[in-house]
Parts: C-alpha cells; sequence; structure tokens
C-alpha cells in the first residue's frame, strides 16, 4: 500500500500531504468517490458543512473497513454557523453527520469581514473544541494577509492550516509568505485549476497549458500529476477532486518524480493573479448565508 508523505502541523499533528475532496460533488456520487480514494490509497478526506455530503463522507469512512485512526478528517464550519455558541453547535452537528466524536481538522470556511466580531467568536470556539479534545487542529480558509492579521492579534492559537484557492494561475502568493512566517500551512483548493478558474476569467484550463503540457511530458505524467508535483515541492497540502476513479488513482500517483528548479520556476510564472472563487470580501450573510441543516 502506497505510503503518503505527511506534512506536520504547528501543534505536531502530522497530516497526509494529499487528500480527497469531495466540493461540489453531489452527496448521492460522495459515497463511491470516496470509497474509490480510500481504496487508491488516500487518508486524508477534506468535505464541509456547506457541501451538504457530510453525512456520506463518513458512511463511506465507516463502511471501508479502514480504521478510523487512519482517516485524517477535515470539515469547515459555513459563515451561518459563526458566532461562539453557533460554532460549537455547529461542530455537533459536523461530528454528528459524520459519525464520529473527534474531527481531525475542522477550519472556518471563509472570513465574514462585514461581521468580523462573528468570525472572532467562531474561531473561539474552536480553540474551545481544541482544548476539550473535540478536534486535533483547528484552522482557516480563504483567510487573506488582513484577516489573518486581525485574527492574530485576538487568538490564543495559531491557526494550523489556510486553505486556499492556489494553482499555477492565480498562487496568492503574498498570503502563502505570510502564513509560512507564522507557521500557518497553506492548503491549496482548485490545486489544478478547476472550473471555477476559467470558466469566468477567459483563461483556458491549466491542463491545456503548453508550459504544463511540457514538463508533464517530459516526465511521463499527466499535467494535474505535474501541479500536485508543484504543491508538493513547495511544500503545501494539496486536495485534488474527482469522482472518476482513474483519475482519482492519477492524483495520488505522484511521488516518483522530481520536477527541477526551473520547471517549478516555470510553473510559478504563470501566475495570472485572477482570482477563480468568490472575491473574499464580497463574503457576506446577506449574499452567502444558509441555514446548515442539523445532524
Amino acid at each position: 500500500m502506497l505510503t503518503i508523505p505527511q506534512l506536520t502541523l504547528n501543534n505536531d499533528v502530522a497530516i497526509p500531504a494529499i487528500g480527497f475532496g469531495v466540493f461540489q460533488t453531489p452527496p448521492d456520487e460522495t459515497r463511491a468517490a470516496v470509497d474509490a480514494a480510500l481504496a487508491a490509497g488516500y487518508r486524508h478526506i477534506d468535505t464541509a458543512a456547506a457541501y451538504s455530503n457530510e453525512r456520506e463522507v463518513g458512511e463511506a469512512i465507516a463502511k471501508s473497513g479502514v480504521e478510523r485512526s487512519e482517516v485524517f478528517i477535515e470539515t469547515k464550519i459555513w459563515i451561518s454557523d459563526y458566532g461562539y455558541d453557533q460554532t460549537l453547535h455547529g461542530f455537533d452537528k459536523s461530528a454528528g453527520k459524520l459519525g464520529v466524536d473527534q474531527i481531525d481538522l475542522l477550519i472556518l470556511h471563509q472570513a465574514l469581514p462585514s461581521e468580523f466580531a462573528k468570525t472572532l467568536g467562531a474561531y473561539r470556539a474552536l480553540e474551545t473544541l481544541l482544548a476539550d479534545g473535540k478536534v486535533r487542529a483547528i484552522g482557516v480558509s480563504n483567510f487573506m494577509v488582513e484577516h489573518l492579521t486581525a485574527l492574530l492579534d485576538k487568538a490564543t492559537v495559531v491557526p494550523a492550516v489556510n486553505q486556499l484557492e492556489v494553482h499555477p494561475y492565480f498562487a496568492q502568493r503574498d498570503v502563502q509568505e505570510y502564513g509560512a512566517q507564522h507557521g500557518i500551512l497553506a492548503q491549496a483548493w482548485s490545486p489544478i485549476g478547476g472550473v471555477t478558474f476559467y470558466r469566468d476569467s477567459g483563461h483556458s484550463s491549466t491542463l491545456q497549458d503548453p508550459v504544463i503540457g511540457k514538463i508533464a511530458e517530459a516526465h511521463g505524467k499527466s499535467p494535474a500529476q505535474v501541479m500536485l508535483r508543484w504543491h508538493l515541492q513547495q511544500g503545501r497540502s494539496a486536495i485534488p477532486k474527482s469522482t472518476k476513479p482513474a483519475r482519482i488513482a492519477e492524483n495520488l500517483d505522484v511521488f516518483d518524480f522530481e520536477l527541477t528548479g526551473g520547471q517549478l520556476a516555470a510553473i510559478d510564472g504563470l501566475d495570472t493573479g485572477k482570482r477563480g472563487g468568490p472575491e473574499p470580501d464580497a463574503i457576506t450573510l446577506a449574499s452567502f448565508g444558509r441555514p446548515i441543516p442539523e445532524a
């Protein structure tokens, strides 16, 4: 069985360097996708309350025959459950759907800049859950430098992870560097570009990029494998997603080759500065809030 390299978080918890994501995977397809991922050797599954598929993730893990202690489960609290008490209850909802007593990594899905006091209350709840042993590590997602600065001013625990949109066309180096200075691991969502990016940006897919294609050809690998290797060699955690078993397995087959310094630099040079996901400051309860169902 493949052994996936581990990264060590700032509280000494180990996390597999590559995880399996289920963003935009319909609930009825999630069980089969997670089954295929666990069978391929993934031991880190990333979901979120807002994805509406935590229950199916939990069921797939429970039925897989893989020991619970061997699977690193990550999920996210949605903005509708921000505030101290609401986030404590958000944990109960997620843990109930996942069918677990302890979540390995629990993160805040977005900053809520227009109501940052609720964001701070939510993070304080994560600190309580960590102290109580209900989660093993805590973090954030889609937090920009100004959000991290404001959070660190009040927090007693530095986030272990900041999950960000990071791929060759949008690297958010300023956020990555700020995180690195504070011991916050950058974790890439949409690590190979993803549909959200090229659909609206005028770019083609990173999978068709000639620079990446040439590097892939040189190594006898796919463009997706080259992009995942780029993340790994730069010290990031990456969360690729797919529902196709062959692609799921391919995305994990990235530990038998190495990109050169020149190849890494060539991929770095593709950054356009154009975001594919929503602008962080556009995240408001009025536009993005929706109730998260009970467990």
